[in-house]
């Protein structure tokens, strides 16, 4: 794995310790890179509860609660399915704070979104922050970069919390 996500989850999991806090994720397209990259670090099953790879609307509405009407009139790829994403993921995985990505990696995107879009969205029931990513690379560097992203905006969320 990349030195520069080892270092990130490192400091994640050093706040999420001393703050006594638990993390999970929600992924669509970055297809649990993220809870990868978390689970990296030794001792970081004290921190994490688990992840839900939500890559088809199926497990978006019946595992994490999206609905239906989300779904159809804002697309899978919105900043409003990250959020519902967000909020579902809290409450399946009884966890303090959480991550949720969804987005359009590539090589093609969809009729709501071009490809590289893609939402994140950090932090826990009280305060969330909502990052939109347009890449425009290579969809492997796109799920880099993803990644990485959403890594960093959960680091300085809990920095600032």
């Amino acid at each position: 794995m990349d030195a520069a996500l080892i270092k990130l989850s490192q400091e994640i999991g050093e706040l999420l310790k001393s703050q006594k806090l638990t993390l999970s994720t929600a992924e669509s397209c970055t297809a649990g890179r993220i809870a990868a990259a978390i689970t990296a670090v030794s001792g970081s099953s004290m921190y994490f509860n688990g992840s839900v790879v939500s890559y088809c609307n199926e497990i978006k509405r019946n595992v994490l609660g999206v609905s239906d009407e989300l779904l159809e009139t804002k697309g899978a790829v919105s900043k409003e399915v990250a959020c519902a994403m967000h909020e579902g993921i809290l409450k399946v995985m009884n966890t303090d704070c959480a991550i949720a990505i969804t987005g359009f990696a590539g090589p093609l995107g969809g009729k709501e979104a071009p490809v590289g879009t893609i939402w994140i969205v950090v932090g826990n029931k009280k305060d969330a922050r909502v990052k939109l990513l347009q890449v425009d690379k290579e969809r492997e560097e796109n799920l880099t970069e993803a990644t990485i992203s959403a890594l960093q905006l959960l680091l300085n969320f809990l920095k600032n919390a």
